[in-house]
């Protein structure tokens, strides 16, 4: 009787080891198809994503912007060159105050 029990248990474990081992090689299959899908674009875009240390997601979080449009991008340029405009302005009267004499 126990060795009974012990062959049909071996067997159980044979027939879910295969079965789990099927699922992974097609779950392996679809993720490999899914990496082909993205192709080149995906490729450069997570080189890009190394580069500037920011997923294009957060980069789009970060400026609140939900769709990559040209509007939408040059929105976001434009306000990236007022900053700077700033920057500098502030820079020059930094230099301005270290300038001048102390009385």
């Amino acid at each position: 009787m126990a060795k009974y029990l012990a062959q049909i248990i071996v067997m159980g474990v044979q027939v879910v080891g295969r079965a789990f081992a099927r699922a992974l090689r097609q779950e392996f299959a679809a993720s490999r198809a899914a990496a082909d899908a993205r192709g080149r674009a995906g490729h450069r875009s997570a080189a890009a994503s190394n580069l500037s240390g920011l997923s294009l997601q957060e980069a789009q979080q970060i400026l609140n912007v939900s769709k990559l449009s040209p509007e939408e991008v040059q929105k976001v340029v434009r306000a990236k060159e007022r900053l700077d405009e700033e920057l500098k302005i502030q820079a020059q009267e930094d230099r301005e105050k270290g300038q001048m004499p102390h009385t």
